[in-house]
């Protein structure tokens, strides 16, 4: 085979990857248009909050299943959920900010004429209105900001600063995907309370569009890679999985429920049943990663410390 004919083959190669990636991303931009929301005016901000409406759906709490939640009152379970939702809505504020900037730092490169940067666009759109949503739940709810620790959004600098392809878009998933997997409960929990499972109805709707762009540019990203570039990312790849979900819940909404916060931390540690809700929140992540070659090698060491594996 000459070399010519080679460049013809990665040439029509590459138009076919292209014409692949704008294809779906005019499906995405579609399906925006007919399926997006304005939290502003989507959700009732003055609506009462019920005293007896659980935070989030109590199963998916980090001490249910212990005996110290056996221990507590109901008003004191009621107020852990709803301070841990409130928590977890600043995990998913945090990781937004930093995979806006990803996203922008990537379609800085590419021509905004065609879908791909325009469908990049509308979700950087679509995750500016999610954090100001989750702010304001939080802020109804009367509870403070929760943020991760100022060493952690330190290192969020660092990763947005050098996380890229693969690594950018598949770290993306592990904190997406758990969420949506939670607030899929969330929604039709009639336990909960009225304004999370309105939240959440909003960010599963439009979130699966962010998914279905994530794992497609992780898996075409991949293609390409070599052995050492794979591995790279999947180092890298367990250390934000981990960062991410072992920072979902402040140790802070312990005391706001007037608990024991060592006591409340070790049993969190020690809960099974919070283990597997993780595993099974982030099962599909990690099928999908196994199936892309992002799974694998020394990092699974980190993932099973996060209890994902």
């Amino acid at each position: 085979m000459t070399l010519a004919h080679t460049n013809r083959i990665d040439t029509v190669h590459g138009d076919a990857e292209d014409d692949g990636r704008q294809g779906s991303a005019r499906r995405l931009l579609a399906s925006s248009a007919r399926r997006s929301y304005d939290p502003t005016l989507e959700i009732d901000w003055d609506a009462p909050i019920p005293d007896d409406k659980y935070g989030m759906t109590p199963e998916w709490s980090s001490l249910y299943g212990t005996e110290l939640w056996d221990r507590m009152t109901e008003q004191q379970r009621i107020t852990l959920t709803k301070h841990e939702a409130a928590s977890i809505a600043g995990a998913g504020i945090w990781f937004e900010m930093i995979l806006m900037q990803m996203l922008v730092r990537d379609l800085y490169q590419h021509d905004p004429a065609t879908p791909y940067v325009q469908f990049g666009l509308t979700e950087i759109a679509d995750e500016c209105r999610h954090s100001i949503m989750f702010a304001r739940s939080a802020q109804r709810f009367g509870i403070p900001s929760y943020r991760p620790a100022r060493w952690l959004r330190t290192s969020g600098r660092l990763f947005k600063a050098v996380a890229s392809g693969a690594l950018a878009f598949g770290g993306t998933l592990f904190a997406e995907e758990i969420l949506d997997m939670m607030q899929r409960d969330f929604m039709r929990d009639d336990r909960v309370q009225p304004l999370t499972r309105t939240v959440s109805h909003i960010h599963v709707l439009e979130e699966s569009r962010h998914i279905r762009y994530a794992r497609e540019e992780t898996a075409r990203r991949m293609r390409t890679a070599t052995r050492s570039q794979r591995a790279w990312v999947r180092m890298h790849l367990a250390v934000s999985a981990y960062l991410i979900v072992t920072n979902l819940v402040n140790e802070r909404v312990y005391a706001a429920a007037g608990l024991d916060v060592a006591e409340a931390k070790a049993a969190a540690r020690a809960n099974t049943h919070y283990h597997d809700k993780l595993r099974f929140g982030t099962r599909r992540t990690v099928e999908f990663l196994d199936g892309v070659g992002l799974i694998g090698g020394p990092s699974t060491l980190l993932l099973r410390r996060a209890h994902i594996l």
